[in-house]
């Protein structure tokens, strides 16, 4: 379990990771899954970034970190685009419902 700031960070660039290899892989349900467990990472961040601070050392880390996940996600979005695009087609004349 992550204990420092970073380590949330770090484990969310891991789960980026893993999100990309499975978009590679067209393995669809696995994105999904390893999204939501970003999901649950970022919540855990947000509410230890309320607790502590990132330690001074840490900030440059933190800082390639992102860069690393916001190019993952770059990557998984180009990856979908096709299945997206397939996946719209299937709604394509079905009556919009708004909740």
């Amino acid at each position: 379990m992550p204990e420092m700031l970073i380590d949330y960070y770090k484990a969310i660039e891991a789960s980026s990771a893993r999100m990309l290899e499975a978009a590679k892989l067209k393995d669809w349900d696995e994105v999904v899954r390893c999204e939501g467990a970003c999901a649950v990472l970022i919540e855990q961040l947000r509410f230890q970034a309320g607790q502590q601070e990132l330690a001074p050392e840490h900030r440059k880390e933190k800082t390639r970190i992102m860069q690393r996940i916001l190019r993952n996600d770059a990557q998984i979005r180009i990856l979908a685009e096709p299945w997206m695009a397939q996946f719209e087609h299937l709604f394509e004349g079905q009556p919009q419902v708004m909740h």
